[in-house]
């Protein structure tokens, strides 16, 4: 086990590290001079020649990466050239919101794709079964920005049953969390909470619709494997009723490799929430690094990426010992 756990350690610095040069290149071959920005439209050339001194855009690129790379190691990631205020602590203010809409959406993804994957392999090349398998495409396929603006149509403009944009209306709950529902809970105000709920549904909705299909696929394709195996029809003959026998023993081992299937899941509502949170204003990092993007805020950008890529690698390196420590079959083969 140690030495597993050491392997995917050491694939998870080389991947920080490739992640790195991927963004401080990016960084240098995207059009448009920070230095001018900070400066201003009006800055003369000697003002522009000084902030880009102070901020070393005058320095060799390998020295630049060196400085750079330094500044990642003490998990130092730049001030913005907006606001001027550390990156981190600006993508820390706003990621309780991120986390919010992502927990929740995860959540809803795995309680409607569960059973829609069973009730798939239950039904093997039927209608369902086909449908599950539209499902996938569909969500693969679908823009996140385009789910979001339909269900604005219908939801807020149509039926006017939801909230278009915001996080909460009014005075929030006192911020202990940062997640506005628990923190409505905290405080014991349940028409705080029920604003909040109303305002996370439609976001929740678009970001869960999207990993819906891949979560019934595969739970689809995990209870096909389980289905034919010989203790599910020795479960059977001995009488017991068809659904304890797919809840208590098909269910039941089909869903360990789903470890995965959330780490995978939680990766795509990672960079998907970007694109949601602009559509629905959620004040969360992903429309932080949207606006950054238009003020070509590159150390917001940059940080942005890095922070997200941290996370996908180490939220994968934890399914990956999560998953080796539930299944030896794994150490074993130490892969």
């Amino acid at each position: 086990m140690l030495t597993f756990v050491l392997r995917r350690c050491a694939l998870l610095v080389v991947v920080l590290f490739g992640v790195s040069l991927l963004t401080f290149a990016v960084a240098h071959l995207a059009p448009g001079d920070p230095a001018r920005l900070i400066a201003g439209p009006q800055a003369s050339a000697e003002a522009v020649a000084h902030v880009r001194r102070d901020l070393g855009l005058d320095a060799p690129l390998w020295r630049q990466y060196a400085l750079y790379a330094g500044r990642l190691a003490r998990l130092d990631l730049g001030q913005s050239n907006v606001s001027g205020k550390p990156v981190l602590r600006e993508i820390a203010a706003r990621a309780p919101a991120s986390l919010e809409l992502m927990g929740s959406g995860l959540i809803l993804a795995l309680a409607l794709g569960t059973p829609l994957g069973v009730w798939a392999a239950l039904k093997r090349g039927g209608l369902a079964d086909r449908g599950v398998g539209a499902l996938a495409v569909a969500g693969a396929a679908m823009p996140a920005f385009w789910l979001g603006l339909m269900l604005i149509l219908l939801f807020y403009r149509e039926l006017a049953w939801f909230p278009a944009s915001g996080r909460f209306t009014g005075a929030p709950p006192p911020a202990v969390t940062g997640l506005m529902t628990l923190d409505a809970l905290l405080a014991g105000d349940p028409r705080a909470f029920e604003t909040a709920c109303a305002h996370l549904a439609l976001p929740t909705l678009s970001i869960a619709l999207l990993d819906l299909g891949l979560v019934a696929r595969l739970v689809r394709n995990q209870m096909l494997g389980v289905l034919d195996a010989e203790y599910i029809r020795t479960a059977r003959a001995t009488g017991l009723p068809e659904g304890r026998v797919i809840v208590d023993h098909a269910l039941r081992n089909a869903l360990s490799p789903m470890i995965t299937v959330v780490a995978a899941s939680l990766a795509t509502m990672l960079y998907g929430s970007v694109s949601v949170e602009t559509v629905f204003g959620w004040p969360g990092a992903g429309q932080y690094v949207v606006e950054s993007i238009f003020s070509m805020d590159f150390p917001v950008i940059m940080g942005f990426a890095v922070v997200t890529s941290a996370v996908y690698v180490v939220v994968n390196l934890l399914a990956d010992l999560l998953y080796a420590a539930v299944d030896p079959r794994v150490r074993a083969r130490g892969v």
